[in-house]
């Protein structure tokens, strides 16, 4: 069974920075595979952020592009969202998930496209 554990949540003031981490682990955890960043703010749906694929290429939604950059270390089965020059709106609950098959699919904003999720990490950021 596959398990993510994100990490690297917290408080920041605007415009600051933080660093997520998901590790991946179990058997068929593979960070190569689709790997994906969603966040959940209060009382809103929960939106894809950023995905890489086999390859290491990014997507990202236009609201973080920029800002966000999305990568992983295969040595470590990990794969990171360095978020910067952070908004209040981007406090939410952040999410990992794979992609079982490996490929990425399209849209890949598609929740259901990925097989397994982590527990979440907070992420707050004031004004």
């Amino acid at each position: 069974q596959v398990q993510l554990v994100e990490s690297g949540g917290g408080s920041v003031q605007s415009e600051g920075s933080l660093r997520l981490s998901c590790a991946a682990s179990g058997y068929g955890a593979n960070s190569n595979y689709c790997m994906a960043w969603f966040r959940q703010a209060p009382g809103k749906e929960r939106e894809g952020v950023a995905r890489i694929d086999r390859s290491g290429f990014p997507r990202y939604t236009d609201s973080v592009e920029g800002r966000f950059t999305i990568s992983r270390d295969k040595a470590k089965n990990t794969v990171y969202l360095q978020m910067n020059s952070l908004k209040p709106e981007d406090t939410a609950t952040y999410y990992c998930a794979m992609r079982e098959n490996g490929y990425c699919s399209e849209p890949w904003t598609t929740e259901t496209s990925y097989t397994y999720w982590g527990q979440g990490t907070q992420v707050t950021v004031s004004s």
